[in-house]
Order: C-alpha cells, then sequence, then structure tokens
C-alpha cells in the first residue's frame, strides 16, 4: 500500500513538470545561420569558433550559409526563428549598421535578436596582386588622381560597410575610382582579383589571408589606429589618412530565448574563444580576437550603429552616398 501511494504520488508529480524542465538542452541539432556566402572570411571564422565550441557545448551546431540583402535575408530569418535555442546567426557590420540604416525591410528590427557574444573585430584594407604595381596606398591614389574613374576596385555590396569605405576614402583623398560591386562576400573578389577582373579589392586582411599567406596578394593599406601583428601592412594613420573603419562578428539568437540557454551558449563561445587554438588560428588570419558580452555589448551595439548612421546621413547629404 505504501508503495503504491508513493509510486502514485510520483506519477501525479512528473506530470505537473513541464516537459521542458525535464529536457536537457540542447536536444537536437543547432542552426548556425552565416548571412554571407562559404568561403568568405565571415564563414571561416564562425565554423572554427563553432567547432571549437561544440565540445563543451554538448551538442552540434551546423553552418548554413544563407546570403542575400547585405545579409538581412540571412539574418531575418534568425529574427523569424523561435527563441528555443536551436536558431542561431552570426551578425556583422551590415546586419547591425547598413540595413538598419536603409530602413527598406520594415520586418528587420534589431529588437527582435538577443546579442550573445562579439567574437571578433577586423579593420578595413586595400589587397592587389602580388605582382602588383602599386607598392603603396600613395602609388594607388596617384593612379586614381591622374586616371579618375579608371582604376577597378572590388568591394562587395553596394551600400555596404566597404562601399561606405572607399566612399569616405574618395572625398579625403579626393579621388574617384571605378566602382565593382561583388555581393556575396569575399569568394567572389578573390576570383575577380585573380582574374585581373579589378586593379585592387577593399574587404579585410582575414578574408583574403589564404591569399597573402601564399604570396599571391598583398595589402597596401588597414584602415586601423593599430599594427595588424600579423601582416606587415601600413596602418592608415601611417599612410597618412585620416579613416578607421571595419567589421566585427557578433553571435545572436531570436529574442526571448530563455536566459539559461542563451547562458549555456555563451559559455560554449567564450571556452571556444579562449582556447589557445581558436586564438593562434586569429593571428594566422590576422584578425583580432575581441570579446564582448552582455551588457556592455548591447551598448556597444548601439552606440556603434548609432554613430555612424550619423556620419552616413552626412554623406547623404552631401551627396556622396544614397539612402
Amino acid at each position: 500500500m505504501k508503495r503504491t501511494l508513493i509510486g502514485a504520488v510520483a506519477a501525479i508529480t512528473s506530470a505537473l513538470v513541464p516537459l521542458a524542465a525535464l529536457a536537457e538542452y540542447p536536444e537536437r541539432d543547432v542552426r548556425m545561420v552565416v548571412p554571407w556566402g562559404a568561403g568568405g572570411g565571415t564563414d571561416g571564422i564562425v565554423r572554427k569558433v563553432t567547432t571549437l565550441a561544440e565540445e563543451s557545448f554538448g551538442g552540434t551546431i551546423y553552418v548554413e550559409n544563407i546570403e542575400g540583402g547585405n545579409s538581412a535575408t540571412g539574418v531575418g530569418q534568425v529574427m523569424a526563428a523561435k527563441g528555443d535555442g536551436y536558431t542561431l546567426g552570426a551578425l556583422t557590420y551590415d546586419s547591425v549598421v547598413t540595413v538598419p540604416w536603409q530602413g527598406m525591410l520594415p520586418s528587420y528590427k534589431m529588437d527582435k535578436l538577443d546579442l550573445i557574444a562579439r567574437i571578433t573585430s577586423e579593420a578595413d584594407a586595400i589587397i592587389v596582386d602580388a605582382n602588383s604595381d602599386y607598392q603603396s596606398l600613395d602609388d594607388l591614389l596617384a593612379a586614381a588622381k591622374e586616371n579618375p574613374g579608371k582604376v577597378r576596385i572590388g568591394v562587395q555590396n553596394l551600400g555596404g560597410r566597404v562601399h561606405l569605405t572607399l566612399l569616405q576614402l574618395q572625398k579625403l583623398t579626393d579621388t574617384e575610382f571605378k566602382i565593382v560591386s561583388y555581393p556575396g562576400g569575399a569568394a567572389p573578389q578573390k576570383e575577380a582579383l585573380l582574374s585581373d577582373e579589378v586593379d585592387v579589392v577593399m574587404t579585410s586582411l582575414g578574408d583574403f589571408a589564404n591569399l597573402i599567406e601564399d604570396g599571391t596578394a598583398r595589402g597596401l593599406v588597414e584602415f586601423s589606429d593599430a599594427k595588424n601583428p600579423t601582416y606587415d601592412v601600413p596602418t592608415a594613420q601611417e599612410a597618412g589618412v585620416e579613416l578607421l573603419n571595419g567589421s566585427f562578428i557578433v553571435i545572436a539568437a531570436p529574442a526571448g530565448t530563455p536566459e539559461d540557454v542563451v547562458a549555456k551558449i555563451e559559455a560554449a563561445y567564450e571556452q571556444a574563444y579562449n582556447s589557445a587554438e581558436f586564438q593562434d588560428w586569429l593571428a594566422t588570419i590576422g584578425v583580432t580576437p575581441n570579446w564582448l558580452a552582455g551588457d556592455e555589448l548591447d551598448a556597444w551595439a548601439d552606440e556603434t550603429a548609432q554613430g555612424l548612421f550619423t556620419e552616413m546621413d552626412a554623406l547623404v547629404e552631401a551627396g556622396i552616398l544614397s539612402k
């Protein structure tokens, strides 16, 4: 009788406990959306840190590349996903700045996301073929001034971060390049430079790490105020140009994801970030590790976006940038 009573109580208690409380996250594979093409810099970094994060996460996190709309297509899927921890996304500059500023997608709202952690930051740079006649930024600017609109420079999406950096460079140096757009990330830029479709490209050194490492390409300038520890490339200040800009990678989840789930994801990525393997690997591709999480991350993202909105609005008023 006593055993029967205990069993009945246990059964009733078990029935009253929500199933979610009985399950241990994760119960199934987690999708990580990268809103840029496979083979680019963002894709490589996210895949590397995610593979390492799996070691302590207790489950599989698979990467899915969803391109389009300056990252809006992929990030939009993350925003629309259920906040249950089974969809994550990698945000870049365009996700946080360009798309919200353009305001062309009413459904695209940053408050639909919970930011988890910033992983890296990297400055924009100008890169040339190893055999290029341009040995310095001065050489490139001199050619652009001598042949306005003739020197071909490959950027990614028109209206995106790199395009903005280029427009600022033209304004500061009174030059005009022939701008060629290669949407979808760094992979098509690499093909364009190697096939001589363009004379130079503007992206990050990390995006071209493999070509720089094997001697196929080299950097002319990096738009940073700190010397890159991996590559011997002049900073913008060393090249005599007061221009700083670059990208970053932030891991995010749909808004409303349970705090304990976010905490588990953050812990797994932080452990991966701090690993010697990840830190050493970042050094080989010239990307700066730059961890930030919690309220500080939210404040940084808001301040960064608002500051750049003001700067871009000024370029629109000056007739240099279209919105």
